[in-house]
């Protein structure tokens, strides 16, 4: 009898995310109950586009879900920079407000960069600000990245301790890249960063124990890049065309990751799946950040939400 290929065990990000959200509920409600603070995210959209608009809706859902205050700001396509700025200075004034998030992209005419430095570092959740990036970079508190964030959870659920593993990532942005780096770092591996002019990127990706594919490009990362038994964290999440020609040729899409999950899943020992892998975590640790900011508004240790 033919023996079956071992197969990766799937991390379940979704349940993973359910379970942190209900962590972060119960510690605001304490927090709520010791020192009379209730956690508030505001979020603003500029703008009808669908995408968006269902992201946002979906944040201020699970935001209320986690007994928070939740506020929304939709401002019309053809608010200017300066009425954009002067909401977010509003907003940083806010003592009820702990966390700001402005969904991007922003319209064309608004200047993205000169809007997220305006938001005050100790409210910014996204932890996009070059602030928190410093913080980040020198290990000192501050917002971090809710991807990276939410992907060093899973890792640490699933492998414990970090220390001494290889990890490669494969991208370099300022939103998963680099600071995915310095978390890693931070938890004692041994950090590779690959890019587009990474030599033999498929021999670097194969020496990884753990491999984070951050690239943005479908299913780029085959089975025999990994090394047997590594843990592959895929954020990628692209659509492609339906593998049915009639739904293709009508425009119907599917979503994918940059790795090729049919064949990394024969390989790999742990693998997200795309989706529900890193995505639900996302707005999971956007709430988690959002608590911890309000506890350091209030000079209140935040409390371990890693279970």
């Amino acid at each position: 009898m033919a023996v079956e290929p071992a197969r990766a065990s799937l991390i379940d990000g979704k349940a993973f995310s359910q379970t942190l959200v209900e962590r972060v509920a119960a510690a605001a409600a304490r927090l709520e109950s010791a020192h009379g603070v209730k956690p508030g995210l505001a979020v603003v959209i500029v703008g009808e586009d669908p995408a968006s608009q269902l992201y946002v809706r979906n944040k201020g859902e699970t935001t209320l879900k986690a007994g928070m205050r939740s506020d929304t700001h939709r401002l019309p396509v053809e608010t200017t920079q300066d009425e954009l700025l002067a909401l977010i200075a509003s907003l940083n004034a806010d003592a009820g407000i702990h966390g700001i998030l402005v969904q991007l992209p922003l319209p064309k005419h608004i200047d993205s960069s000169a809007v997220l430095d305006a938001i005050s570092p100790d409210k910014d959740v996204d932890g996009f600000h070059v602030v928190n990036a410093g913080r980040l970079a020198v290990g000192l508190p501050g917002m971090i990245p809710c991807t990276p964030l939410g992907s060093l959870m899973l890792l640490k659920d699933q492998l414990g301790d970090l220390s001494g593993l290889n990890a490669v990532i494969v991208g370099r942005s300022n939103i998963v890249g680099k600071p995915m780096a310095q978390l890693l770092l931070g938890e004692s591996c041994t950090v590779t960063i690959a890019h587009s002019r990474t030599r033999d990127l498929p021999a670097l990706c194969r020496t990884a124990d753990i491999l984070v594919a951050a690239v943005g490009r479908p299913e780029m990362i085959k089975g025999d890049w990994i090394k047997p038994g590594a843990a592959v964290i895929d954020v990628g999440i692209n659509r492609v065309p339906s593998r049915d020609p009639a739904k293709a040729a009508e425009g119907k899409t599917r979503v994918v990751g940059d790795v090729d999950f049919n064949e990394a899943v024969q390989v790999a020992g742990r693998i997200t799946p795309v989706p529900g892998g890193v995505g639900p975590m996302t707005i999971a640790c956007l709430l988690a950040n959002t608590y911890t900011a309000a506890c350091r508004a209030a000079g209140v240790e935040p409390e371990d939400l890693n279970g």
